[in-house]
């Protein structure tokens, strides 16, 4: 289904040096977000436990901060709300390491008196364990990263790679920038959430990319930036189709998937539109300011050919038996 008519090419690249600007404000802007307030980890990656109680009708808060002033093993611990009035959360930044200790029971001890509740979750992560989660995480995105360095070097060529890395990184950059502004807990639902964001990007700046060889393999003594023009518009459709089913399916988790996954749907909601973006005005032009040389490009090409008929020339004179 073709909602946009390809009728006449839009200047992307025109717009480059502008939307350039913009996205290394947005990155600086993410990186001193980083450095100064720095990121919220979750009891995934920085240790403790997590109790989630549910009442009956609207959680007494202040009267549980008073309960469990009576239990020193929760101390410390900050309550709040968790989706609804009636719902709230328990995080203590320690877990017990005593594996006699049910803290759901000592949870259940301590709020005596406070109304009619029931214990839903209870998570206890260790500090080592965090650590490695942490660790592991990290090594994972960088992996990732890695992976598609090689991947998109292999299919294209070092400076596709480059430009598609670059962008990658920003997007990353900017949703991490974006979980610190709202102070979201960065657990294993935000990592999974920041690699979807790099496979999402990645296969729409893998589509813009192939239109863009596919142009300067076809239009020869097209300039390289008329060719990415014309490239990005012909794609222009597919990209705001898939990018819109996308968001509104992520911005409905969003809005109705319940707290437990509101950082995952918040982390993809931003990606989405972030990667959109990254693919037209930061992969596109950091290509265009490499200095990709298209003469040489048609010169590795018609050297590839050459040598596919010679092996083809090759191949058929041994089958015939005259070598």
């Amino acid at each position: 289904m073709e909602f946009f008519k390809y009728t006449r090419t839009f200047n992307f690249m025109g717009k480059s040096k502008a939307a350039m600007v913009f996205s290394i404000l947005i990155v600086l802007a993410s990186y001193a977000l980083l450095l100064t307030k720095g990121l919220n980890y979750g009891v995934d990656f920085a240790g403790g436990t997590v109790v989630q109680v549910k009442y009956d009708t609207t959680a007494p808060i202040d009267e549980m901060r008073d309960s469990l002033k009576t239990n020193e093993i929760f101390s410390g611990a900050s309550i709040s709300e968790f989706g609804s009035p009636d719902e709230v959360v328990i995080r203590m930044k320690t877990s017990t390491g005593n594996v006699t200790t049910d803290i759901g029971d000592l949870t259940r001890e301590a709020l005596k008196g406070t109304g009619n509740y029931e214990i839903r979750r209870v998570d206890i992560v260790g500090p080592t364990v965090g650590a490695e989660l942490k660790e592991k995480g990290i090594m994972s995105l960088v992996l990732a990263v890695i992976g598609i360095l090689i991947y998109v070097a292999f299919r294209f060529e070092w400076r596709f790679a480059v430009a598609s890395i670059v962008a990658l990184v920003h997007d990353v950059s900017i949703a991490l920038g974006a979980i610190t502004l709202v102070g979201l807990d960065v657990n294993l639902d935000v990592l999974a959430a920041l690699l979807t964001i790099l496979g999402y990007s990645l296969n729409d700046t893998i589509i813009v990319f192939d239109r863009i060889r596919e142009g300067i393999t076809k239009n020869r003594g097209i300039d390289l930036g008329e060719t990415i023009n014309e490239s990005v518009t012909r794609t222009l459709a597919r990209t705001t189709l898939t990018s819109l089913t996308t968001f509104f399916v992520v911005f409905t988790l969003f809005m109705f998937g319940g707290e437990i996954i509101h950082a995952f749907a918040f982390t993809l909601l931003v990606g989405v539109v972030v990667g959109t973006y990254s693919s037209v005005f930061v992969a596109s032009p950091i290509l265009l300011w490499f200095g990709f040389d298209v003469k040489n490009y048609h010169v590795k090409l018609a050297a590839k050919a050459q040598k596919n008929i010679e092996k083809q020339r090759i191949r058929e004179q041994f089958e015939s038996g005259v070598m």
